[in-house]
């Protein structure tokens, strides 16, 4: 007889498996299976077929893999997890016979201690399958270090986690490896470049946080005891990478003062002790100074040779600086060009370690109260300022307090600039004395304020920028995220209007500005109809509100018809320059009529022809436009007859995202081309 097969037993239902099963199969709770499928990294999966996948009626909802599930019967965490439940099991009998002293001696000392090292090691068997992962560990250990303490929070986690952000902190600053920061409703989005893996994480603002009830702080707990592990394994790898000694010191009081960064001091290879390593470096031979009564031979003894080592060298001089010339490192970072409208554009090479640690190595900055500390602190260290200055209110570790330091070179403001006036004193001589302090609020002189935004955008673009328009009270410009590249047909804020625009947009913009300025036209011309009626009949009035005959207006009329008694030669010099005048209006009216493509005509232009011959000739492009439009349409309806369905729905979707794209981008241009012309007027 043929093998009858049994139902259940091939295909998806013996692949996939359902959850309640698998709970049962190992034996444990449900929070137990999900800590554990968190920390081994195993998630539910969609089988093609939920009715062939289930092996029962009911309709299940959420699947494993059969393997994954076979794959934990073998963790270690298993025997923890049963211990665990043992250890509960004997300390509710403790209490059940009223032994306290007992259950308190078993949940202290009888707790099983969970380790995930071996977790981590199979899940990243390399260093740089550990770095991959690392955007949503900081993301989600950055946000635990800012929130309060609660009941589903300890502040032992709280604390860890914040030791962990601030190593990893250090470690950005000492190699210079951060690169792009921005800042967003969310947050502040920060992205380094660690052994060549781009990390991107979010830091939430310096906010009071509310911890609601509608989140589950078990399960993100979970993750966090995972992130911790694979952070600390992160930072012992790359302190050990640059010679640092892990963990590094850790000051208490220094934190808990609100240092944060300056909290922890790190021990290493030249860390701290800058001397030492130049006496290595110029020592490097291993021999000592030379020093006692030989010194003084010794010094012309080398100095005869430097004349002799110079003197056969001269002749080969020149060869020489040609070669080096030729040969010369630059410092320029090569740019890749687009070549043709249709070519792939190529990503350009970004900004290496030594540029990033000189940026703001030459400053010295000074924060002010009301700017955001912390993430200033961490970006300035990172980009190379090593003076760094802030308010005693703000917390512990600032190069100096004192605001009045004459070597800061900036200082960082968030608020309005404030009138001098207003926080002048009362006229004291003191405080017009050369060299007296200005009061609080005031400006030093020779010192550059900036608003926050000139350090984000100066780290984003690679370079200083005009710190004028970053200046206290002005209007900053648009703070773009630096991974969003704006694509061929988007709208472009740091690109001149005029750029952007191709003939079509340039055209169909165009009658809307005349309507405008006609509309502005006429009503000037109304107003001034009304006040001329209004001065007119003033004039004719008298001092009584009752007209008189003969006006002095007519008088004046006379005067100014009559030319005096001047001589001839005077006259004829008037006319000169009076036909000199008209032959210059003349010239200026044929160039514009040229520019317009129109023939110049006299009576044409002196009846305002010129300004009606360019409305005909835009109303004759926009009807051209209209016509070449309808054609476009009407060609590619054809082809869309010549599709399949499928394609034509594909198409159909495809035209409609980008018509709602380039939507957004004509409402944000005609916005800008708004506010341009209401700057102009």
């Amino acid at each position: 007889m043929p093998h009858i097969k049994k139902k259940g037993t091939t295909g998806q239902a013996k692949n996939f498996i359902t959850r309640t099963q698998a709970v049962r199969k190992l034996q444990i709770s449900l929070p137990d299976f999900r800590r554990l499928c968190i920390y081994k990294g195993i998630y539910p999966r969609e089988p093609r077929n939920k009715k062939k996948a289930s092996k029962t009626a009911t309709a299940s909802t959420t699947f494993y893999y059969t393997k994954d599930i076979q794959y934990l019967l073998h963790d270690p965490i298993l025997n923890k997890f049963r211990d665990h439940k043992a250890l509960a099991k004997k300390i509710a009998r403790s209490l059940g016979r009223g032994e306290v002293g007992d259950a308190a001696r078993l949940e202290k000392t009888g707790k099983p201690r969970i380790s995930l090292d071996h977790i981590i090691k199979e899940r990243y068997p390399t260093f740089v399958d550990a770095l991959r992962d690392l955007d949503d560990a900081c993301s989600l250990l950055f946000l635990f270090a800012n929130l309060p303490s609660t009941s589903t929070v300890p502040p032992k986690t709280i604390a860890l986690c914040q030791r962990l952000c601030l190593e990893f902190q250090h470690y950005l600053i000492i190699t210079h490896s951060l690169r792009k920061s921005f800042i967003s409703i969310k947050g502040i989005y920060y992205q380094a470049t660690i052994h060549g893996q781009d990390i991107l994480w979010l830091v939430p603002h310096k906010f009071v946080l509310r911890v609601t009830g509608d989140v589950d702080f078990r399960i993100m707990g979970t993750f966090v005891d995972f992130y911790t592990t694979l952070l600390g394994f992160v930072n012992f790898r790359l302190y050990a990478s640059i010679g640092l000694v892990y963990p590094p010191r850790f000051d208490v009081n220094s934190d808990e003062k609100g240092g944060e960064l300056d909290a922890i001091t790190l021990e290493g290879k030249g860390v701290g002790s800058p001397q030492r390593v130049e006496n290595q470096t110029n020592s490097g031979n291993g021999h000592e100074p030379v020093e006692g009564p030989h010194a003084e031979n010794t010094a012309i003894q080398k100095h005869a040779d430097e004349i002799a080592r110079l003197a056969t060298q001269d002749a080969n001089t020149e060869l020489d600086d040609q070669l080096m010339q030729d040969e010369a490192p630059t410092d320029t970072i090569d740019e890749f060009e687009v070549q043709g409208e249709g070519a792939d554009v190529l990503g350009q090479p970004r900004q290496g370690d030594v540029e990033a640690g000189s940026l703001f190595a030459p400053f010295s900055f000074y924060l002010s109260r009301e700017t955001p500390r912390q993430p200033l602190e961490f970006i300035l260290r990172a980009f190379g300022c090593k003076r760094i200055s802030w308010d005693e209110v703000l917390g512990d570790g600032a190069f100096t307090h004192d605001e009045f330091d004459p070597s800061i070179t900036h200082q960082v403001v968030d608020r309005p600039p404030v009138i001098q006036d207003e926080i002048a004193t009362n006229g004291d001589q003191e405080d017009s004395e050369i060299g007296s302090k200005p009061a609080r609020g005031g400006r030093m002189p020779g010192r550059t304020y900036i608003q926050p935004q000139w350090i984000w955008d100066c780290v984003n673009q690679g370079k200083l920028l005009r710190p004028d328009l970053y200046a206290p009270g002005a209007t900053l410009p648009p703070h773009l995220s630096p991974w969003v590249k704006p694509t061929k047909s988007a709208y472009d804020p740091t690109v001149p209007l005029a750029e952007q625009e191709n003939s079509e947009e340039e055209e169909e913009a165009r009658p809307d500005e005349e309507e405008e300025e006609e509309d502005g036209g006429l009503q000037d011309g109304k107003d001034d109809q009304a006040q001329g009626g209004s001065i007119e009949n003033a004039e004719s009035m008298d001092d009584h509100g009752m007209d008189v005959a003969g006006s002095d207006s007519e008088d004046q009329s006379e005067d100014e018809d009559f030319g005096g008694f001047a001589s001839e030669d005077a006259r004829e010099d008037d006319k000169d320059e009076t036909d000199a005048t008209d032959d210059r209006s003349e010239h200026q009216l044929e160039l514009e009529a040229e520019a317009a493509g129109l023939s110049y005509t006299t009576g044409s232009i002196s009846n305002g022809g010129l300004a009606k011959a360019q409305r005909t000739k835009t109303a004759e492009a926009g009807k051209r436009a209209a016509k070449r439009r309808k054609e476009e349409t009407e060609e590619l309806e054809r082809r869309k007859m010549m599709m399949s369905k499928k394609k034509r729905k594909l198409y159909e979707k495809m035209a409609y995202s980008n018509k709602e794209k380039d939507d957004e981008a004509k409402r944000l241009k005609t916005k800008r081309r708004k506010l341009d012309q209401a700057q102009i007027r």
